[in-house]
């Protein structure tokens, strides 16, 4: 597929609000594995490979293992998810799914009784931050395959 626009060099200042809220996340104090995990799951769910290739690499960059980077398309049915990777798995679907879901309060309350008020938050900016980044990728055909990590962590 080419690539369809530039969007960094057609809207800088788009770019450095996205890149703002992505900063922010990533000092918000969520476990950098946890951010990833949510990533890659929401990506998933969007079908974006762009997004999907950075993450895969960033997260194995930063130690994750492989079985659960293939495994996370099938997390609910896996025994190597924790508590709150679990919750934030969860949150991530139903918020990115939000058109043909609704957010139970069973569902808030399980989340909540893993991240306190700001993580809740900070895990939901996390999760509208990689939607967005989905939607430029997949709507502009960013280039799939040539990105690598810059450091781990």
């Amino acid at each position: 597929m080419n690539k369809r626009i530039e969007y960094g060099k057609a809207a800088p200042a788009g770019l450095k609000a996205m890149l703002g809220l992505e900063m922010y996340v990533h000092g918000s104090g969520l476990e950098h594995s946890l951010i990833e995990l949510v990533k890659m799951r929401v990506s998933q769910i969007n079908g974006c490979a762009y997004c999907l290739d950075m993450h895969s690499k960033d997260a194995r960059a930063a130690g994750e293992t492989e079985q659960r980077l293939h495994v996370l398309a099938a997390w609910r049915e896996a025994p190597f998810y924790s508590a709150r990777e679990r919750a934030a798995l969860a949150w991530a679907e139903a918020v990115t799914l939000l058109s043909t879901n609704e957010l139970p309060d069973a569902l808030y309350e399980e989340v909540h009784a893993q991240f306190d008020d700001k993580s809740m938050v900070d895990l939901t900016l996390a999760i509208i931050a990689i939607n967005g980044w989905n939607r430029l990728a997949i709507g502009f055909r960013a280039d799939v395959g040539s990105y690598q990590p810059k450091s781990a962590g």
